[in-house]
């Protein structure tokens, strides 16, 4: 069964502890924060300080999504701050040396993650899979939740999940933008070890049903 990390992206920012706890207590797996500075994608969410605030309240892995230009330069906050998940994009300028980057994050104590826009080859990872332990496949163009999954996505999931299959790799799939209970379970079939839902999860009328769905578990009431 695949693991859910709901993003607190969607939620009302007023009450992001309440949602928090809410999602921990619904059943996600991991918790998905999304930190973005108005200049990698044109939207800006929080940074490490929330991470350390979120750290206070539950237990369950912190995932953290660095959209944001500079990566590198702050990556030793946001694993003091909490965070068990670093995820980076290769499309940030500082992220050009990758393996400098993901090397980093991994000295900190940390999972290391590696973020593919939509538009970005998995050729990138050529040279780098043995130094990673999370693939997240962006399935919309980073910087905004509510957007529509993009179909051709479905295709370099399959071809990600291959690639890690035939070098005997383990490391997580986990998939970002536009899943739903109504994709959820093609997006599974394709090899997605992961699934971030944003509105899927937050805004539904019953989290934790929507998490078991959202995992596989259809048949549970």
């Amino acid at each position: 069964m695949v693991k859910v990390a709901p993003s607190v992206l969607t939620a009302d920012f007023t009450y992001l502890g309440d949602t928090v706890r809410m999602l921990d207590k619904a059943g996600a797996d991991w918790i998905h924060c999304d930190i973005m500075d108005g200049v990698y994608v044109p939207n800006m969410s929080f940074g490490w300080p929330m991470i350390r605030a979120f750290r206070k309240i539950t237990d369950k892995p912190l995932d953290v999504h660095l959209m944001i230009s500079d990566p590198l330069r702050y990556i030793e906050e946001f694993a003091g701050a909490g965070a068990d998940i670093i995820t980076i994009h290769p499309e940030s300028p500082s992220s050009v040396h990758l393996h400098r980057v993901v090397t980093k994050i991994r000295a900190c104590g940390k999972k290391a993650g590696v973020a593919l826009n939509p538009a970005t080859s998995l050729d990138v990872l050529d040279y780098i899979y043995d130094d990673i332990d999370l693939l997240l496949v962006m399935s919309v163009n980073p910087g905004f939740g509510g957007q529509s999954f993009i179909p051709a996505i479905m295709k370099k999931i399959e071809d990600a999940a291959g690639r890690i299959s035939r070098r005997g790799l383990k490391i997580e799939i986990e998939v970002d933008g536009g899943v739903s209970v109504k994709n959820a379970a093609d997006i599974r079939s394709a090899g997605a070890t992961v699934l971030v839902g944003g509105h899927a999860v937050v805004d539904a009328e019953d989290p934790a049903e929507a998490i078991r769905i959202l995992k596989g578990a259809e048949s549970f009431t």
